[in-house]
């Protein structure tokens, strides 16, 4: 299994090699390797069993970096990137030559962002080099927010895992960029477009799934767990089930007249910050619970509802 530490020369060491590296961010964790080294951006796609054509995310330490490797010229992008870098914010950006095609899925664009968590940018400064880095887990499967679910999932495949704690977001990055005028919404995450829209105005939501995505993210089965995932009124759902084992994932006070459920509280005060915290931290204990499935109320679509919703729905499209 992987080692799990902190030593950031170390790690820089072996990403430098090309190898690969969990590396920790406020949104989940990573798995990290060169950008430019196509040999080890390949090995990304292998340790995860992703396919070529779902692009990934570059991470830097600095806003002044980001123009070695893509245009950042649109004002509106710009204003973003000065209010909310780093964080949980990616810019989908014109690419430079510099980045391999293979990072981008041979798209014109790549994802770039800013990580919010001082292990990372410390690495990330060292280096002086972009990594790509999606979610450290086997494709589809849910997202990791602690150093034990990266080890448990991919530690025989991985070199090191920094260790920085359990990520203060819990919800992948959203994803924005340009087309034609507008600026779009291509991944709800963990910054809600209504704080983005209180610094450049009105965004367009271009979230749907597909399987040809124009940006990370954007497939239709993503973040699931292995157990079948059913989301609607929880009442109707049990009736529904009734003769199975049951894990209820639900959002505010409930009080469950069937005893026998296993329940997965997001938040009973119901903060969605709270529950976009607890997501993929519940999912992934629903799926290794006694229960044969699991359901789970829709949140109010509203900030953080919208991305914990999208993540919902993909994990249930299985």
């Amino acid at each position: 299994m992987a080692e799990i530490g902190k030593n950031i020369d170390f790690a820089a060491d072996l990403l430098l090699k090309g190898k690969l590296v969990a590396i920790p961010t406020e949104t989940v964790y990573g798995l990290a390797a060169n950008a430019l080294n196509e040999k080890a951006v390949l090995s990304i796609f292998e340790a995860k069993q992703r396919p070529f054509f779902d692009p990934l995310i570059i991470h830097l330490a600095d806003i002044d970096s980001v123009c070695e490797y893509a245009e950042l010229k649109d004002e509106r992008l710009k204003k973003l990137a000065k209010t909310f870098w780093p964080g949980p914010l990616t810019l989908l950006l014109p690419k430079k030559d510099i980045i391999p095609n293979i990072v981008t899925s041979g798209l014109e664009r790549v994802a770039v962002r800013i990580p919010n968590h001082p292990l990372t940018l410390e690495l990330l400064k060292k280096i002086n080099i972009p990594l790509a880095a999606p979610s450290a887990n086997p494709f589809g499967y849910v997202s990791p927010t602690k150093p034990a679910h990266v080890e448990d999932q991919l530690g025989n495949k991985i070199d090191y895992i920094i260790d920085g704690g359990s990520c203060n977001i819990g919800l992948e990055s959203t994803i924005i960029g340009i087309e034609g005028d507008a600026v779009c919404v291509y991944r709800l995450g963990g910054l809600a477009i209504e704080d983005i829209e209180s610094i450049i105005g009105k965004v367009e939501l271009r979230i749907n799934s597909s399987s040809d995505p124009k940006a990370p993210g954007q497939l239709k089965s993503h973040y699931a767990p292995s157990k079948p995932l059913f989301i609607g009124d929880i009442n109707d759902l049990i009736l529904r089930h009734s003769t199975k084992k049951i894990a209820v994932i639900c959002f505010g006070e409930e009080n469950f007249s069937n005893e026998g459920l296993i329940v997965f509280n997001l938040s009973r005060k119901k903060n969605l910050a709270e529950a976009a915290i607890n997501l993929f931290k519940f999912l992934r204990e629903a799926d290794e619970c006694l229960a044969e499935v699991v359901l789970c109320h829709q949140l109010p679509d509203i900030g953080l509802g919208r991305a914990i919703n999208d993540r919902l729905k993909r994990a249930a499209a299985r």
